[in-house]
């Protein structure tokens, strides 16, 4: 369960200031290998990684709220597929 550990101003960029929020998770023995994967895959810092992955969640969270469906297509194929998040 994430927890709180403080927060910091970060200047990003144009020299805008924005809070950034610290939280320490545990993950899962399946969490951490997807992580290694991701990282090795696309570059990207493990923060990077875990702020897009809970926006995304956001994102399709909010469309099953909205009652939509959220469809996966093959482009080789043109197989779709509903995702579901259980």
């Amino acid at each position: 369960m994430p927890t709180s550990a403080g927060s910091k101003a970060v200047s990003e960029g144009g020299g805008q200031s924005q809070s950034a929020d610290r939280v320490t998770v545990a993950l899962i023995p399946k969490a951490v290998e997807d992580l290694q994967r991701l990282q090795d895959r696309t570059g990207l810092s493990k923060t990077d990684i875990v702020n897009r992955a809970i926006s995304v969640y956001e994102f399709v969270d909010a469309q099953v709220l909205a009652g939509n469906d959220l469809i996966i297509r093959d482009r080789k194929t043109g197989e779709t597929q509903i995702l579901r998040l259980l």
